[in-house]
């Protein structure tokens, strides 16, 4: 007897799509089985991943900055945009990385607070993955505290010199461009943060790239190294005013894992549901004894809450609605779901869950890293909590 319904069918999922949304997340669904599902295991396990030729074709079907009006993006909704994060997560969370590291918070930096001349600049070159973009905001010291951070530019005549370092800044050895934070020394600490749209070929600029990773191995990662790098006054972000600036691309950001996390977590659900069918235990396929249905049946029901979650976000980001509180209970808690889901699926799996035979052990490792990144779970456990409770604990 054969599977009468998948998860989505199971929550109605389907059923609060439009006709566009369904139509986006298939096309990515169809780009990830054709085009990066046969390699990926190979990338993962290389550390490495074709990024130019990749970012041609994620910009043919305009995933880079899709959510974002004119120089050539695509102006989808919010959940569309989520949507597309949630197939490419299926795939692979670095792939669902690299689409977000360009879009939400490189180009959404850039058309969010950028002058007119940075947005024809770079926009259209990047929404077409002929340029790429990082983002360094995040220290070797200071992760959860970006305020605290030591990265510095000061005025030189009409130009800026920018000195410092950023840590663990997707795509910085294959950037074009990268948007770079740095304190001002105005206003007191983290009031007088400022950003900066400095191409990387600048003298004094170098990213070397991380290596040695066991997670988000199919994604580039490095470090921004600036040596007294001097760039003119129309490098600044002119309408970024300290923190304030910054955090608001998190979010961003922070909105696609809320999706993306779901992809990697349906995959391991679905590739645990159709290994039980098959592998027979004591006579009889696994998926008939009552403890794996158990584990099944928990895994899907908060696998169908985060989806349900996930997507009465977008809506509320589509009616301009959304609180960064909201988008950290999306985060905190369909992050927090997807690892155990991906942990629980590998015991079903056994000895084979730990091969890259299957995704389960990539998914697994991947999800470690958003775990943490772009907020930490205790981060936003402390942001809900202030919201509710009216206390500031973070220190």
């Amino acid at each position: 007897m054969g599977a009468t319904m998948s998860t989505e069918q199971l929550f109605g999922v389907d059923r609060l799509l439009n006709d566009d949304e369904r139509a986006i997340a298939a096309t990515v669904a169809d780009f990830g089985t054709k085009r990066l599902r046969p390699q990926v295991a190979q990338w993962f396990e290389d550390g490495a991943l074709p990024v130019r030729e990749l970012a041609l074709e994620l910009g043919d079907l305009g995933l880079f900055g899709m959510h974002l009006d004119g120089y050539g993006c695509a102006g989808t909704s919010a959940t569309a945009y989520g949507l597309a994060c949630l197939e490419a997560e299926a795939v692979d969370s670095g792939l669902r990385s690299f689409i977000s590291v360009q879009g939400s918070l490189s180009m959404f930096a850039i058309h969010r607070f950028g002058s007119d001349e940075q947005k024809e600049q770079w926009l259209p070159a990047m929404a077409k993955g002929e340029a790429l973009g990082c983002f360094g905001l995040t220290e070797p010291d200071f992760g959860s505290n970006p305020a605290g951070m030591r990265t510095y530019a000061r005025r030189d005549g009409d130009d800026w010199i920018l000195s410092g370092t950023k840590m663990w800044i997707t795509n910085a050895p294959v950037a074009d461009v990268a948007v770079v934070w740095a304190q001002t020394g105005e206003n007191g600490l983290g009031r007088g943060v400022r950003g900066f749209v400095v191409p990387t070929d600048t003298p004094g600029f170098s990213a070397p790239e991380i290596k040695h990773k066991m997670s988000l191995r199919a994604s580039v990662t490095g470090e921004i190294v600036l040596a007294d790098v001097r760039v003119p006054a129309s490098a600044q972000l002119p309408e970024a005013d300290g923190l304030r600036g910054p955090l608001s691309c998190l979010n961003e950001a922070r909105f696609g894992i809320v999706f993306g996390a779901v992809g990697a977590a349906r995959d391991c659900l679905e590739t645990a549901i159709e290994y039980s069918g098959i592998r027979e235990v004591f006579d009889k396929p696994l998926a008939g004894y009552q403890l794996t249905q158990a584990k099944i049946a928990d895994m899907a029901v908060e696998l169908g809450k985060a989806y349900l979650l996930a997507i009465q976000l977008g809506r509320i980001k589509d009616s301009g609605r959304i609180a960064p509180e909201q988008v950290s209970v999306g985060k905190l808690n369909n992050v927090r779901e997807a690892i155990a889901i991906a942990r629980q699926c590998r015991t079903i799996l056994g000895a084979n869950g730990i091969t890259l035979e299957y995704p389960v052990i990539r998914h697994a490792n991947n999800l470690e890293s958003v775990l943490t990144y772009e907020g930490t779970s205790e981060m936003h456990q402390l942001m809900i909590a202030k919201a509710l409770t009216g206390q500031d604990a973070f220190r």
